[in-house]
């Protein structure tokens, strides 16, 4: 597999399961009432962690290398790229920003896409090791089950952080009729960190912190990092900020990113301006995203008066700053590594133990992605 494609975590197919990623990524299951945030021992070994919304403690910090949680030199964008709508399979659509030859990663974010996910599109079951997967529904949902035993459904406005680490099988489909759409992002992992025991972290809707603006034109759901005084649970092994934010015409979020993250928003609705307006502020569309800069300590987004207002994903994530090689489900630090891993899961060892023997109940049930 190329490197160009190595990254592509929404579009490889599943069989052979040696070979290929995932679109998506499962959870640990939703639980019937979230739980304060605590790592508990599923079956066969693997860890989840389960959040709710109002933390402390912990919980409460901002995100590493932050300034004084006041945003006073807006970042400039420095690349905007359209993304288009592309057909894998019947089924499988997605929009690519992060992972194209114009952007083939923004460390330490891999891969960047939008999806669209109906039958009879399957992913069956598939390993990963070496980075971490966020995944956000936007409508619909995502019906998972893993080698450790976890089942269930991300549903529309839930999220999952997931620690591959030193490996992970599962398989995902469709969890209803129609559409199911949502936001998929890979990150990258540490050389230090890529052989750590694999971890979830489930919030569901209900439990993700939502904060507003004074004026009550910017409503945000903070789904990792700190915004408008509102904290995630959530902890990335890859320190990173994750907000899904709406403006309403004329309103304008200037957000804290520390110094020397990698940061870029992705527009999913509506149509929104980056950067100070003093400044060439760049405008960008739905399925368009932004690229900031190194100078500065924040990012500024804005809905013109005269539209709809705009819905925007802003990510950023503190660059690693290391060599990356990557083929299909893994993401190695070298091509060595990643033939360890392929070998690891080959003969069900390292990690992939729970691996022998197991078929996902999706399995029997849905045809692959071909």
């Amino acid at each position: 597999m190329s490197a160009a494609t190595a990254c592509m975590p929404l579009v490889v197919p599943p069989p052979p399961p040696t070979s290929t990623p995932s679109p998506l990524h499962g959870s640990a299951g939703q639980p019937a009432a979230m739980v304060p945030a605590e790592r508990r021992h599923h079956p066969g070994g693997m860890e989840a962690a389960e959040t709710e919304s109002h933390g402390s403690g912990e919980e409460g910090r901002r995100p590493e290398g932050e300034d004084d949680g006041v945003m006073s030199e807006p970042r400039a964008v420095v690349q905007t790229l359209t993304c288009e709508r592309k057909v894998y399979v019947e089924g499988f659509a997605y929009w690519r920003s992060i992972g194209r030859p114009e952007l083939p990663e923004l460390d330490p974010i891999l891969s960047f896409d939008e999806f669209e996910f109906s039958a009879p599109a399957a992913f069956l079951d598939h390993p990963h090791r070496g980075f971490e997967n966020v995944t956000y529904m936007l409508e619909g949902g995502v019906s998972y089950h893993d080698f450790s035993g976890h089942k269930g459904t991300i549903n529309t406005g839930d999220v999952q952080w997931l620690t591959a680490g030193r490996g992970v099988v599962h398989a995902e489909v469709p969890a209803g009729e129609g559409v199911q759409r949502g936001i998929n992002i890979w990150i990258n992992l540490a050389a230090n960190d890529k052989m750590v025991e694999p971890l979830y972290q489930d919030l569901a809707s209900h439990a993700i912190p939502t904060a507003t603006s004074n004026d009550g034109g910017v409503s945000v759901k903070v789904i990792a990092g700190e915004c408008l005084g509102a904290c995630s649970p959530l902890r990335p092994r890859t320190p990173a900020l994750c907000l899904d934010v709406a403006l309403r015409p004329g309103a304008r979020l200037r957000q804290p990113v520390p110094r020397g993250w990698s940061a870029c928003a992705y527009v999913i609705d509506g149509e929104a301006a980056f950067g100070s307006e003093g400044n060439a502020a760049s405008a960008a569309g739905a399925r368009t995203l932004v690229v900031f800069g190194g100078d500065g300590n924040g990012v500024e987004v804005r809905a013109e008066e005269a539209g709809a207002g705009a819905r925007v994903m802003v990510v950023a994530a503190r660059p690693l700053g290391e060599a990356v090689a990557r083929d299909g489900p893994f993401v190695m630090s070298t091509p060595e590594e990643v033939q360890q891993a392929r070998e690891d899961f080959r003969r069900r060892r390292n990690g992939f133990e729970m691996a022998d023997g197991w078929t996902s109940d999706h399995a029997a049930t849905s045809a692959p992605a071909r």
